[in-house]
């Protein structure tokens, strides 16, 4: 029961949650450029025309990923950020896949419980370098997209260093904290 509490606490307050480890390498205008160590997150992929509508899908079934429905029954406890890779469809009326993701603790890093969920998957990300715009509020749609070509924007001497074809968006907060909140939008080096 201390731990589900523990787990709600952390989804409300976003303090004192585990992140993913990572090294700035640069900081230049408004972005940043890291390198990420490689690691394993819990993902799902939801289908869909809206961002926000496919993350809140992703997020619950993650969410009861850890809170113990996962082979082993174990709760987990919540991490930041809420990563979500936008692969953008191939018309402006196509559906874009949204996977939805989880950094694993580093306690659960080397074995973490398997999905009882088959949308839900463990996913090893390997080693990456990302250039990273940051931004407050709460960010919808508009926001997420509006970030992410001014992330662009900025790297347009760059454009053939980056992949393109997805990005990705990143949450630290709860919707219950009202301030200091932080968002990014990552766009991932070849």
């Amino acid at each position: 029961m201390t731990s589900i509490l523990k787990t709600i606490g952390s989804v409300i307050s976003s303090k004192g949650l585990d992140k993913p480890v990572y090294e700035t390498l640069s900081s230049e205008k408004c972005l940043e450029k890291r390198k990420y160590q490689a690691a394993k997150w819990v993902s799902t992929t939801v289908q869909g025309m809206n961002h926000e509508e496919a993350r809140s899908i992703g997020f619950q079934r993650l969410f009861q990923y850890i809170t113990g429905n996962n082979q082993s029954e174990m709760k987990i406890e919540m991490t930041a950020p809420v990563s979500t890779k936008v692969e953008p469809g191939a018309g402006p009326n196509c559906e874009s896949s949204f996977t939805v993701s989880f950094y694993i603790p580093p306690e659960h890093q080397e074995n973490p419980p398997q999905p009882k969920n088959p949308n839900v998957f463990i996913e090893e990300r390997p080693e990456f370098e990302a250039y990273v715009k940051s931004f407050g509020g709460f960010a919808k749609e508009e926001s997420w997209v509006n970030e992410a070509q001014k992330l662009l924007e900025d790297l347009k001497e760059k454009t053939s260093e980056i992949h393109q074809d997805y990005w990705f968006t990143a949450g630290y907060n709860s919707p219950f904290q009202l301030f200091g909140r932080t968002n990014e939008v990552w766009f991932v080096k070849k």
